[in-house]
This record gives structure tokens, C-alpha cells and sequence, in this order.
């Protein structure tokens, strides 16, 4: 009798498993070959950083995250630039209440003190030829120059993110931007990869409903929130810390481009529409900044911005 044929078998599917922080591991499967480095040892997990514990710090030691990251960091062609798109101001920073049961910094405890600033404004997905338009989040950035040394402040107008963890960041922007093969769609997120990357990451939904909101299309760059997007940790006098967050508010309100404006932009203005508004300042600050340490908000101090020289 002829020995019966080995029957063949399927290769196993995709594993979608769980970690002891309930972040979600995907594995490779079917006829897919294993995710390498640039040196061609396989990655387990491209989609968790390496974590001290189950809630803890990300560790340097991750060498998948490292290379990760200084892979997109050097991306140039296509651009995948983030916040390409931006537009800048000079002003200074005056501190209105003194922080110092919270801080020995001079700029946060010297009332009336005038500090130079630079700020810039940017959105996200576009590259630096967009428009200044799209349905976008908005970058805030703040240099401060003070008498201690340069101090930078970070933050959005949104104040979620679409990732948790570091190392998902350069595929959110690969989803994003403009598709490679074609260079569009330009400062938009109208096609199928990004869905297919928001419909793969359920940690991103609480992000969506605020971009797909009045805050993602501004009527001004004048008229936005800036949430801080990091923790600072503050120190006093008698070694005491604190951790607390940034929130920066618009003195004229937080304003939204509608369908029908009274005064529709213009075409012909609209790539620059946000530039044009900047430039434009308020005697009493255009935007008032309060400190949050632990839940307890405190406004202590206003902006007052100044065109570039």
C-alpha cells in the first residue's frame, strides 16, 4: 500500500494577545515573514516600548524603540515632517501671581517680570507648502529665554493624543501623510490608510471625536487652547515637589471657522489666512496661561505677541 500523503497545513494565523498592562501584542502569521531590524534580528513587538514594569518608565535599553525612531526622525522623501507647516511670532511672557509654594524659577515667581518669548503655531499632517486650512491639530509651541536659561513649553490645542505609547508615533505619521506613490492627499486625512490605522488602534477614537470637532478647523490662530504635553515636576524652597501641567487660553475666546461665515475666506487667502492673524496683538496678552498643580488651576500670568523683526 502507498504511504498516505502528508496532508498540508495552513500557516497559523495572526496571534492578537494581551499584556500584563493590557496593551494589545500583534504577532505575525499566515505567509507573512517576521519584522527585522536593520540588522536582521526579529522583532517581537514593534508596537510596546520596553517598560521597567507593568505601568513604569520607558527603559533606553529598548533598541526596536531607538532604532524606530531615528529611522522616521531621518525621513525625508517622501516628507513625513511633521508640524512642517508653521507660522511664528515674538512677544514676552509677564507673571501676574507668584508660584513660589511650588517653585524657585525666577520666571515663575517674580511678578511684573517681562521674559522674551518665541512662539510657533503649526499644524501636523500638511507638509511646508499646505495650507493653513485643513481639519488638523495645531501645534503650540513657546520658547522662553529666561535669566536661568531657555525653557521650552510644548503643547497642542487638542488635549488628547491618538497614541499612548512613543513607539506607535512614526506609524500614526506614516498613516497620516500624503500617500507615498502619489504625494496626496496634502494636510488631510481623506484616504484609506489612515482609517485602516485608526480602525487597528482603539486607543486613538477618543482623539478622533475631538479632530472630527469645531477645535480641528480654527477660525484664528489667536482663537486656540494650548495644552501643555508634558508633566513638569517643580521644586521649592524646602524640597517639596509638585507635578503640574500648562493650559494656555485665549483671551479672545476659542473661535471655529463654520460653514457659512458671514465673511468667507477667500481662496487666494486661505493658505495663508493663519499668518495674516498672528501678527495682530491685544494690549492685555493675547493669551492668559494657568498652572495646574495637582487639580488646583491657577491663572498667573498674560502674553502679548509682537510681529517678527
Amino acid at each position: 500500500m502507498a504511504a498516505r500523503k502528508p496532508v498540508p497545513t495552513s500557516p497559523p494565523a495572526p496571534a492578537d494577545t494581551r499584556g500584563t498592562g493590557g496593551e494589545l501584542h500583534q504577532s505575525y502569521g499566515g505567509s507573512h515573514p517576521p519584522l527585522t531590524t536593520n540588522q536582521g534580528i526579529p522583532v517581537s513587538d514593534n508596537q510596546n516600548s520596553l517598560r521597567s514594569s507593568t505601568r513604569g518608565p520607558t527603559l533606553l535599553e529598548d533598541f526596536v524603540l531607538r532604532e524606530k525612531i531615528t529611522h522616521f526622525d531621518h525621513e525625508r522623501i517622501p516628507e513625513r515632517i511633521v508640524h512642517a507647516r508653521g507660522t511664528a511670532a515674538h512677544g514676552f511672557f509677564e507673571l501676574t501671581k507668584s508660584l513660589s509654594e511650588y517653585t524657585t524659577a525666577k520666571i515663575l515667581t517674580e511678578v511684573g517680570e517681562k521674559t522674551p518669548l518665541f512662539a510657533r503655531f503649526s499644524t501636523v499632517a500638511g507638509g511646508a507648502g499646505s495650507i493653513d486650512t485643513p481639519r488638523d491639530v495645531r501645534g503650540f509651541a513657546v520658547k522662553f529665554y529666561t535669566k536661568e536659561g531657555n525653557w521650552d513649553l510644548v503643547g497642542n490645542n487638542i488635549p488628547v493624543f491618538f497614541i499612548q505609547d512613543a513607539i506607535k508615533f512614526p506609524d500614526l505619521i506614516h498613516a497620516v501623510k500624503m500617500e507615498p506613490d502619489r504625494g496626496f492627499p496634502q494636510a488631510a486625512s481623506a484616504h484609506d490608510t489612515f482609517w485602516d490605522y485608526i480602525s487597528l488602534t482603539p486607543e486613538a477614537m477618543h482623539m478622533i471625536m475631538w479632530a472630527m470637532s469645531d477645535r480641528a478647523i480654527p477660525r484664528s490662530l489667536r482663537m486656540i487652547e494650548g495644552f501643555g504635553i508634558h508633566s513638569f515636576r517643580l521644586l521649592n524652597e524646602r524640597g517639596e515637589s509638585t507635578f503640574v501641567k500648562f493650559h494656555w487660553r485665549p483671551r479672545l475666546g476659542c473661535g471655529t471657522r463654520r460653514s457659512r461665515l458671514p465673511v468667507p475666506i477667500r481662496i487666494s487667502t486661505a493658505a495663508t489666512c493663519s499668518r495674516r492673524s498672528v501678527p495682530a496683538t491685544s494690549p492685555n496678552g493675547n493669551w492668559a496661561c494657568s498652572c495646574s498643580p495637582r487639580n488646583r488651576p491657577t491663572v498667573f500670568r498674560s502674553t502679548t505677541w509682537t510681529r517678527p523683526s
